[in-house]
This record gives structure tokens, sequence and C-alpha cells, in this order.
């Protein structure tokens, strides 16, 4: 088996090295996760998970700056969990999709902590637990349910901006791997609603006003060697189902090249498109960083994400100089 494959087959299933633990996920104190959908969600699927059919919250034994991180795995009950700012609050938020190769949630690596500094920047936070596993669906693996519930949560966020003191056209998301691939199609089918309105939310527009992917994927899956691949979409065999436009929100992509999981061409090919649509879009490329870094520090220049990310949330004018 290559590294790649392990790799990948370690992070997208949550099982092997994983130790099950019976307990299902919950907030720190202080945080309460709400249901999203007020019956059942739509378009159920039966759980597709390795650990049984209840929800399951598993410990990886592969460690990221030299800590284990959790998954959450058989999430058959959408929920959102809001952190507020406790200082300076900005108006900002931002709804964070964990990766996890659409199969299990990185709920701590690429959710809570993702959170945490958030909120210590002034900015709301919504940590989305998606449905996972789910049916893959087509060549680029994407998953039909994930994308139901992003959109519900940024309706549901939009329509209670006044109650948790955000700005409603301030409003964007944050993925990773598999939740960065959500990011995109969040980003690109607004407009049309992927399930049917449930209630009086689902009237609020689901369109992110900003939009931060860090090594994505399920946008690229060819990778051509050809050196003119490099500026054509079609050639990097970018995913047709992310649809692109001028009303597309401003983008920020971040991707190491030496990601063993997500080729660096899913970012690569996703800022073309957004470059060819003349909607603005911030690439950062690194040497090296591997894949799910999340927010912890490595020996690697690319965990300085955060400062690049909050500095471009001024150049389009979401956050104040």
């Amino acid at each position: 088996m290559t590294a790649k494959v392990l790799f990948a087959s370690c992070f997208a299933f949550a099982c092997g090295s994983l130790s099950a633990q019976t307990n299902v996920w919950q907030p720190s104190p202080g945080h309460t996760q709400v249901p999203i959908w007020p019956g059942a969600a739509p378009d159920p699927q039966p759980v597709l998970g390795p650990l049984g059919l209840e929800e399951v919250l598993s410990k990886s034994e592969w460690l990221v700056a030299g800590k284990p991180f959790v998954f959450v795995v058989n999430v058959s009950q959408p929920t959102m969990t809001v952190y507020s700012p406790k200082g300076t609050n900005t108006g900002v938020a931002v709804i964070v999709f964990p990766g996890g190769g659409y199969n299990a949630l990185a709920i701590d690596l690429e959710g809570t902590e993702i959170c945490d500094w958030l909120t210590s920047r002034g900015i709301t936070a919504v940590l989305l637990k998606y449905r996972v596993p789910t049916p893959k669906v087509g060549r680029y693996h994407e998953s039909f349910q994930a994308l139901q519930d992003a959109q519900r949560t940024l309706s549901l966020v939009r329509s209670n901006a006044s109650k948790w003191h955000v700005d409603s056209r301030k409003i964007g998301v944050i993925g990773f791997s598999a939740g960065g691939h959500l990011v995109a199609a969040a980003s690109t089918r607004f407009d049309k609603r992927s399930y049917s309105p449930v209630d009086a939310a689902d009237q609020v527009s689901c369109r992110p006003d900003f939009a931060i992917a860090l090594y994505p994927g399920h946008l690229s899956p060819r990778y051509p060697d050809d050196p003119k691949a490099w500026a054509n979409t079609e050639r990097l065999g970018f995913n047709p189902n992310i649809t692109v436009t001028s009303n597309t929100p401003p983008t920020f992509l971040l991707h190491a090249q030496n990601d063993p999981v997500d080729d660096v061409r899913n970012s690569m090919a996703y800022s073309l498109a957004l470059r060819n649509a003349k909607v603005p879009v911030e690439l950062h490329l690194y040497a090296e960083g591997g894949h799910a870094f999340g927010l912890r520090a490595t020996k690697f220049p690319v965990t300085r994400w955060p400062q690049l990310m909050e500095t471009w949330l001024r150049t389009i004018g979401m956050l104040s100089e």
C-alpha cells in the first residue's frame, strides 16, 4: 500500500488505529449543540460506518504536532454549535466544516480548535457537525447530504444574525479537506437549494459572503504532468459540478504541495476557475506541510496561515483595519 493510500485510508475511514469510545461528541461547557433540522433531515441514508449504527467519538493514534485528534463517525442527526466571542465582537461569523473524507469529522483538529481561534479574534464561530458517512456521488465523490446541511446552516446563521450579534452581510465559511470541497459547493450552489424549504429560515439566503478552503479535495481527481494543464481547468480535471460565476464569494485557498491525500491541483484548479470568473481569490502554496495540520504549529511555515487569513479578511473588508 502506498503512503498516500495508507494516509488517506486512516484519515477518511477513522478505523484501524482508532479506539472507539462509547460517548458521543459534546461541546465544551458553556456551548450547546442544537439540531439544524426541525424534524428528520432530508434524504436520510442508512449509516454506513464501520463502528456500528450509533454516533461514535473516536481518538486517532495518528499524531498532528505531537497530539492525537478526535473523530466523530456515524452522524445521522446534524447539529450546529455557536461559539461567541467573549470580548470584542467584530460582527463577522464563520461556519466551520471539519474534514474527514465525507466519512468522519475531525471534530477538534478542524473543528473546535478552529472555533476557539476565531472567537479569540472577535469572530463568531459556528461548528457544523454535518452528516457522515454519506453516499459518495459521481466521479468526484461528493456528498449531497453534507451540502444540504451546509446550506441549511448558512440560512440559520443569517436568520439569527441579530440574536447572535452578527452582521448578516459578513457570514463566511471555512473548511478543511472534504470540508474544503463543501466550502466550494456552498459557494457555487446557493441559487438553488438542494432540499425543499422546511420553515421561514429557508427563505433566507444561503450564500456565504466569503469562503476559506484549506487543502480541499474532491475538486480535481486527475494529475496531468503536461505543463499546459495549469492554464486550463478542463485539463486539470476540475469538478464540473462546481460552477463558478461572478457571484461566487471572494475565496482564500491554502495548500501544501507535498499533500499526500488531496493533491495541490485541487486548489490550483479552483483558483483558476475563480480567476477566470473574475472572482477575487487569494492562493497560498507551500512546498511542505502535508495534509490535515489544522491550526497546530509544526516546523513548516504553512502552519502560520491564520495570520494570512486574518490579513485577507481585512483586505476584503470583513474585518476593519
